[in-house]
């Protein structure tokens, strides 16, 4: 599952009810945005048994300055120790391109001093837009949206694609992962 910019979930314990294991929560945005509730709602989901991660909308430019952004709100937060879902970088927005994810994972990498990261785009972006094998090494999980109502069956294929955002309600989007990922695959 995955929040957007200043969405809150009321009741995680219920979530957590409705088998829903991890969630990315939408921290930062650019160069300098951080939401205000988001500590909140991340220790919400953590007291849940909800592995929440971070998760970072990418904008055009400064991939090294939105990777630091990112480390700097995120430390405080837990967002880096283990167990938590890796951090998730959303390149859905204009003008990012295969350059921009590779120096932001190698940035946020060096940072944070972790390896696994997500990366997060449309389906039409993973056929037409990004390349992974230019920089989707063995710590890097693809995360495709594709509200097809299909939970783990995206209609695409990359050997890195572990996660499926298939539902398209507008809170608690709801994500599941593609055989043969699991938890344990997207966690720090």
């Amino acid at each position: 599952m995955s929040l957007s910019l200043r969405e809150s979930v009321p009741d995680w314990a219920a979530l957590r009810g409705r088998a829903i294991t991890f969630a990315s929560i939408t921290v930062t945005e650019s160069l300098n945005w951080v939401d205000d509730g988001c500590a909140e709602q991340l220790a919400h989901a953590l007291d849940a048994g909800v592995h929440a991660g971070i998760r970072h909308l990418a904008r055009q430019g400064g991939a090294v300055d939105q990777a630091r952004h990112v480390v700097r709100a995120g430390a405080p937060l837990g967002a880096f120790a283990p167990g938590v879902l890796a951090p998730t970088l959303d390149a859905r927005a204009a003008g990012i391109d295969d350059r921009f994810v590779k120096t932001w994972i190698k940035t946020l990498r060096g940072e944070a001093g972790i390896r696994r990261v997500l990366v997060q785009a449309e389906f039409e972006d993973w056929q037409h837009r990004f390349h992974p094998d230019k920089w989707a090494d063995s710590d890097v999980v693809l995360w495709l949206v594709r509200r097809n109502g299909i939970p783990g069956r995206p209609g695409w294929f990359h050997s890195r694609l572990g996660l499926h955002q298939h539902s398209s309600r507008t809170l608690a989007p709801e994500s599941a992962l593609v055989y043969p990922f699991t938890l344990a695959d997207v966690l720090l």
